[in-house]
C-alpha cells in the first residue's frame, strides 16, 4: 500500500503550485485525507447549460486521475467530489488536478458521515489535532450550508464550532478579519471540513470549446499558444514541419517532448508531423530570398489547415506575437492569413517575450524549447527578410513554384507520420 509522499512543503511543486503547511505528507501530523472538494469559476454563470460543462469537469478529473487509481468523482450542487482509495498517493493526486482546466481550486477535506451537531463539532477539532502540530495560530471559522433543511443556520455553525475549537485547544485566537487559518465546514448529506484551497488552472474543461489546430515548433511560444487556448476549453491537434537532413531527429523529438509536456494540461494530441525539405528548397531555389519566410509560412498554414479540415478543427492557433520577428508585423500576418479560410488565433499577440517566457516556465515547457535543436523555421532564414510584405507581389513570386508545387503539397501530405502523443 502506497503512503502519501514525505517531503518539505518549500520544495514540493506540483503543476506550479507550493505544497501547503500542514498537509498529508509532512513529518509532522501527515495523514491521509479521505476526499477532494473540487471547486469552478466561471462555469458557475453559465445558467441553464450549466450542467453541461459540469458534466465535461467531471469527465475530465476522472480522467486525469484514472492512472492513479479508482477514484469516485461525482458532481454535486455547486461541486466536484473526489473520493479516494485507500493507499492513493497524495502528492501525485494533488498534481493530477493541478492540471485540469475548469478547476479553479480544489480542497483536500475530511468526510464527516453524519451532520448530527455534536458529532461534526467533535470531527472538526479531530481534523484540527490531525491537520496541525501546532496550535497557536488565530482562526476563524467558515460555513456553507447546502442543505437548507439542516437546523443549524451557517453563522450559527461558525460560532458553535469556534467556541467549541476554543474549549478545546487553549492557544487558538480568533480574529475574523486577518486570520491565520480558516477553518471551513460544509454541510450537505454529509460534512467536510477543511482549510487549505490549492489553486487550480482555472480556464474551461477541455473539449467544450470545440477542437483547432496548432502549428508547433520547436521554440518557446507555440507551446505557450497551445496551452492558453486550451485552457479555454479547446481540444488541441498539432502539426510540426519536419525538415531532414537539415534538421535532425532531435528536433523531431524535441516537438514530441512539447507536446507531451501540453498534454498534461490538454489531454492527448494528434501530432501530424510533415516533411518539409522539398518544398522549402522549391521555394529556396524558385523564390524572391527576401519573401523566403513569408512564403514558407503561407504552404505551412495550407497543409495545417488541410489536416485542420479533415479532423474537424474549427480554427487554426500560432503562437505570434506582433513585431516579434519579420514574419510576425501586421502586414505579415495579414498576408500569411490571406491563404486560410479557417480562422486563425493568436493567444500570445500582444504579449511581450517575457511574459510567454514566464508562462512557459510556469507550465515546464521553457527549458525543452531552449534546447539548441533547430527547426525548420530558423534553417531557411533570409538575411534580410521582408517586414512589410504586399500580399500581390507575393502573390506574383508563388507563381513561380506552380510547375511544381502541386506535386509536392500531394507528396507532403501522403508522407505525413502521425502520432498520438500522451503525459
Amino acid at each position: 500500500m502506497r503512503g502519501a509522499r514525505r517531503g518539505k512543503t518549500e520544495d514540493a511543486v506540483c503543476g506550479g503550485l507550493p505544497r501547503p503547511e500542514g498537509f498529508a505528507g509532512e513529518e509532522e501530523g501527515g495523514f491521509m485525507y479521505q476526499a477532494f472538494l473540487v471547486k469552478y469559476g466561471e462555469i458557475g454563470l453559465k445558467g441553464d447549460n450549466r450542467h453541461i460543462f459540469e458534466n465535461a469537469l467531471r469527465s475530465r478529473v476522472q480522467e486525469k486521475l484514472k492512472p492513479l487509481g479508482e477514484y469516485n468523482v461525482t458532481r454535486e450542487q455547486g461541486r466536484i467530489f473526489v473520493e479516494c482509495p485507500e493507499g492513493y498517493d497524495y502528492e501525485d493526486t494533488v498534481e493530477a488536478l493541478g492540471r485540469v482546466f475548469g478547476v479553479s481550486g480544489f480542497c483536500p477535506v475530511e468526510v464527516i458521515e453524519s451532520t448530527e451537531w455534536e458529532t461534526v463539532k467533535r470531527a472538526v477539532g479531530d481534523f484540527v489535532e490531525k491537520t496541525y502540530p501546532l496550535k497557536n495560530f488565530t482562526f476563524k471559522v467558515a460555513a456553507k450550508r447546502a442543505d437548507k433543511q439542516y437546523p443549524i443556520t451557517s453563522p450559527e455553525i461558525c460560532a458553535g464550532v469556534g467556541e467549541y475549537l476554543l474549549d478545546r485547544f487553549s492557544e487558538l485566537s480568533v480574529d475574523v478579519h486577518a486570520p491565520q487559518e480558516v477553518i471551513t465546514v460544509e454541510i450537505r448529506n454529509r460534512a467536510y471540513v477543511y482549510s487549505k484551497v490549492l489553486a487550480g488552472p482555472g480556464g474551461m474543461p477541455v473539449g467544450t470549446s470545440g477542437k483547432a489546430m496548432l502549428l508547433l515548433s520547436g521554440g518557446i511560444d507555440s507551446p505557450v499558444a497551445g496551452y492558453m487556448v486550451s485552457k479555454r476549453g479547446v481540444e488541441l491537434e498539432a502539426t510540426y514541419f519536419h525538415a531532414p537532413p537539415y534538421t535532425s531527429e532531435r528536433a523531431k523529438e524535441k516537438v514530441v517532448d512539447l507536446a507531451r509536456i501540453i498534454s498534461r494540461y490538454t489531454g492527448p494530441i494528434r501530432l501530424h508531423i510533415v516533411n518539409f525539405t522539398d518544398i522549402q528548397l522549391a521555394i529556396y531555389e524558385k523564390c524572391p530570398h527576401e519573401e523566403l519566410t513569408i512564403i514558407m509560412r503561407r504552404y505551412m498554414m495550407r497543409i495545417a489547415e488541410q489536416f485542420a479540415k479533415k479532423d474537424g478543427c474549427l480554427s487554426m492557433i500560432t503562437g505570434e506575437s506582433i513585431g516579434q520577428v519579420a514574419s510576425q508585423t501586421m502586414q505579415s500576418l495579414l498576408t500569411t492569413n490571406a491563404v486560410c479560410e479557417l480562422p486563425v488565433f493568436r493567444p500570445l499577440i500582444g504579449f511581450d517575450k517575457v511574459e510567454i517566457i514566464d508562462i512557459a516556465k510556469k507550465i515546464g515547457t521553457f527549458e525543452t524549447s531552449i534546447l539548441p535543436y533547430e527547426d525548420c523555421c530558423t534553417i531557411f532564414v533570409a538575411r534580410h527578410p521582408v517586414t512589410k510584405p504586399i500580399l500581390s507581389v507575393v502573390e506574383k513570386s508563388e507563381e513561380l513554384l506552380c510547375d511544381v508545387i502541386d506535386d509536392l503539397m500531394k507528396q507532403a501530405l501522403e508522407t505525413t507520420e502521425t502520432i498520438v502523443v500522451e503525459p
